[in-house]
């Protein structure tokens, strides 16, 4: 793979980056910059925008409303719309469940709801993680019993991210309890509006509402509902787990991530001097971002390996890991620079329209929230240790 960007590419990013300066309203790249919370009506607006430029499926074939990109385009639009602090795309529908129905939807499933995730029609959520299951995924109890052209199901989910603004949930059920774990579990697709669900918000450390709990009450669900075989979601989960993996590891939020915390270096002092000649802290942002350059290779050899008809596989855990590790050592890192301006918190400075006067610096303020948010980075989509085991058994072979 030749590392170096074609003509063709320059000007592919040239494009792009006109289109950021055109299409990106100011106020959301302000926010985004800023750190202020984004609402749901932000998120759908970027959205909203892609979609009007066909820029918003990048990982879709074509035929289904995809760019059909090829991978350093996808690499080049990613790293182009973290530096012009453009919101993320929600990945539940998109990066998630899309890739999931094109690979083992029937096509009704595929003519009925890729099109609605397309035009924001529907949010989706993820239905995976269940109290006590902990990493172990396949140990989940909620379950899903066959009556006549309907499932009806009862359980929990938690951590459901976002979970608040859904329509539709995508959900792992157990359909049969008699066999080893994971050849009992099906992939339904449950409408958030059917009698008996229940939204429960969970606050996070950082006083926030991101994640919920979900309740099923004897939810009726029509067979019809059921991504792929019966039994048979597991196959369809891990599928759909490579894919968020990949996306997890966020190598454009850490570009950008680390650009910022140079200026913070450039502007605070120790001894006297610029934060950034001090030599513990520079040998720790020089670590920080040779790994970060190692990663984009592997990030654009697991894309490549998408637009060539393959799946992301095991290197997708090594992306989840060292994309995670990353991440968290640059809010170490940022939180290290601020010193005591780092431990003041006000949660309503995240608040678009806050005007009063900040506590240090005016980018110190969300450094904590930051620190503690991603500590959840190394947890979900399958916790590094669990990837760690993937990797010794499907790379190395022990």
């Amino acid at each position: 793979m030749d590392l170096n960007y074609s003509e063709e590419e320059y000007a592919f990013e040239a494009k792009v980056k006109q289109f950021l300066k055109d299409k990106l309203p100011q106020r959301l790249s302000d926010k985004v910059k800023g750190n202020i919370r984004l609402t749901k009506a932000d998120m759908e607006e970027w959205h909203s925008i892609l979609n009007a430029e066909g820029w918003l499926a990048t990982h879709w074939p074509v035929k289904y409303g995809g760019t059909g990109w090829t991978p350093v385009q996808m690499h080049i639009f990613e790293e182009a719309c973290s530096a012009a602090n453009a919101p993320r795309t929600v990945p539940f529908g998109l990066g998630m469940l899309g890739p999931v129905l094109i690979k083992y939807g029937t096509e009704e499933q595929r003519e009925h709801y890729l099109p609605r995730i397309l035009d924001g029609t529907d949010w989706w959520c993820q239905g995976y993680s269940e109290p006590g299951s902990g990493s172990d995924l396949a140990s989940l109890k909620t379950r899903a019993v066959r009556d006549g052209d309907h499932y009806i199901v009862n359980g929990q989910k938690t951590w459901t991210t976002l979970g608040q603004h859904a329509n539709w949930i995508f959900c792992l059920v157990r359909t049969d309890t008699e066999c080893k774990p994971q050849e009992g579990i099906s992939f339904l697709l449950i409408d958030m509006d059917t009698p008996g669900i229940e939204v429960r918000p969970i606050i996070t450390l950082d006083g926030e509402h991101e994640v919920n709990e979900v309740f099923f009450d004897n939810v009726k669900v029509p067979v019809s509902n059921r991504v792929g075989e019966e039994n048979k979601g597991w196959t369809y989960a891990k599928y759909l787990l490579t894919y968020e993996r990949t996306n997890i590891a966020g190598v454009g939020a850490s570009l950008n991530g680390l650009e910022h915390l140079k200026v913070i270096a450039r502007e605070q002092q120790l001894d006297g001097k610029p934060l950034i000649e001090d030599p513990y802290f520079a040998r720790r942002m020089a670590e920080v971002e040779i790994d970060l350059d190692a990663m984009k290779t592997t990030n654009l050899r697991v894309l490549a390996a998408v637009q060539g008809g393959g799946a992301p596989g095991a290197e997708s855990s090594m992306l989840k890991i060292k994309g995670t590790v990353i991440r968290q050592e640059i809010n170490d890192l940022t939180r290290r620079a601020l010193g005591p301006y780092a431990m003041p918190y006000v949660h309503e400075a995240l608040e678009e329209g806050y005007n009063e006067p900040p506590i240090g610096p005016e980018y110190a303020n969300p450094v904590s929230s930051d620190y503690f948010n991603n500590r959840k980075l190394s947890i979900f989509g399958g916790s590094n240790e669990i990837q760690r085991n993937i990797i010794s058994k499907m790379i190395l072979g022990l």
